[in-house]
């Protein structure tokens, strides 16, 4: 199971801080991704990070501002939102899986695959207005 929170109002230039906690891990390696949907637009895949030995992944339209890191203890992965844009509007969810294919595509240039995910938390909604 996994429970995200953290979304809410920013403005632009603001920072947010979003957490997915995921309970009931019985796999390793694993992976999680964080995805965004913004309004009448497609699901994309914008971090990730492999538990095997920490490879992350950030889409080009986030790359520089959103860092994703773990707390393996907690078992917990954050998305840290820094410089946000009102086009970072959407809801972000959090999705794992153990696949290769998955660890593969999260370590490749291509990153996360929404296809290959089965598991996803609920959504959060970030609103990056002034």
């Amino acid at each position: 199971q996994l429970v995200v929170s953290g979304g809410g109002l920013a403005q632009p230039g603001g920072s947010l801080t979003l957490a997915c906690v995921a309970s009931g891990l019985t796999s390793d390696p694993w992976v999680i991704a964080w995805f965004r949907q913004a309004p009448e637009k497609e699901r994309e895949g914008i971090s990730c990070i492999s538990s095997s030995d920490n490879t992350t992944w950030h889409s080009e339209s986030v790359k520089g501002r959103f860092s994703i890191s773990r707390d393996s203890a907690k078992n917990t992965v954050f998305l840290q939102l820094n410089s946000l844009k009102p086009e970072d509007t959407a809801v972000y969810y959090c999705a794992i899986d153990m696949s290769p294919a998955t660890l593969w595509y999260c370590g490749s240039k291509y990153g996360p695959l929404t296809s290959l995910y089965d598991h996803w938390g609920q959504g959060t909604l970030v609103t990056v207005s002034s």
